[in-house]
């Protein structure tokens, strides 16, 4: 049993290593990995990869119980997804803490018994919407007239500023301040920062945050990868994926308090 498991694990884990190198070297993967992981943002990166590779359409996610407990079965002839979730935790021979990991089988909707419900369109205001961008930012953002270029916005590293082009339309506000404030982010988490290094990384973040809030994402073109990328190990790869994950999860995190604000209690008066 116990090697029957290991063996499980192993193919699980070279399934994401291959899909790894395979979103490291093609745009369109790189885009597909991008677009999961903004509909999974709770997901990990190595969980998405494995997703990417099996069921890359897949919309909601849940173990064999956790449909049953929804009142939904499985479908016959239905294939799990493998993803891999923690188990113990075990000391190394260096004395360190590590975890393990188990694979479990998940199933999405289209797999069930469940109807698939439609999402109610949720229309946010542009101006909130920016306004939640901007909350609480990492950097002092200034508007300007006087941007090199055709940049809507620059992050400067050194004067610790963004500058945003006035006279622009929201989507172009969101879509370039949001590249920039992920630079901005990723030159705090950085043990050193350069632009050029810093850029994919960036322009990932600034689709995802795209991507999660309906603004439009045709003009991001991932056709060409740096030789970098291209070349890196697949642990690399899930690096430099986790790193944009967590970017734009920090900033995601930020504009929540903005667009989900906490739920008050009625007061007696209130109530309708």
């Amino acid at each position: 049993w116990g090697e029957k498991k290991q063996a499980e694990r192993q193919t699980v884990y070279a399934l994401a290593d291959s899909t790894a190198t395979a979103v490291g070297s093609d745009g369109r993967m790189l885009r597909s990995f991008l677009d999961i992981q903004a509909r999974f943002d709770r997901y990990s990166t190595t969980n998405v990869l494995l997703i990417l590779a099996q069921m890359p359409q897949a919309t909601q996610l849940k173990a064999f119980d956790g449909w049953a407990e929804a009142g939904a079965s499985i479908k016959k002839n239905q294939h799990g997804i493998s993803i891999l979730e923690p188990g113990k935790e075990y000391q190394r021979e260096d004395n360190t803490r590590g975890t393990s990991y188990n694979v479990k089988k998940v199933f999405d909707i289209s797999q069930t018994t469940a109807r698939s419900k439609k999402q109610p369109v949720v229309n946010v205001d542009e101006r909130r919407l920016l306004k939640a961008l901007i909350h609480q930012p990492p950097v002092a953002i200034v508007t300007t007239d006087e941007l090199q270029g055709n940049a809507g916005a620059v992050y400067d590293h050194d004067s610790q500023m963004l500058f945003v082009r006035r006279g622009m339309s929201a989507p172009d506000i969101f879509r370039s301040v949001s590249k920039e404030l992920a630079l901005a982010h990723l030159a705090a988490s950085r043990e050193s920062y350069d632009r050029k290094d810093a850029a994919l990384a960036a322009y990932c973040v600034s689709y995802m945050l795209c991507r999660q809030h309906g603004v439009d994402v045709s003009g991001y073109d991932f056709s060409r990868l740096p030789d970098a990328l291209r070349s890196a190990t697949p642990q690399a790869i899930r690096e430099a994926l986790t790193e944009i994950r967590d970017t734009a999860g920090e900033i995601s995190k930020r504009m929540s308090r903005v667009l989900e604000p906490a739920k008050a209690p009625k007061t007696k008066g209130q109530e309708r």
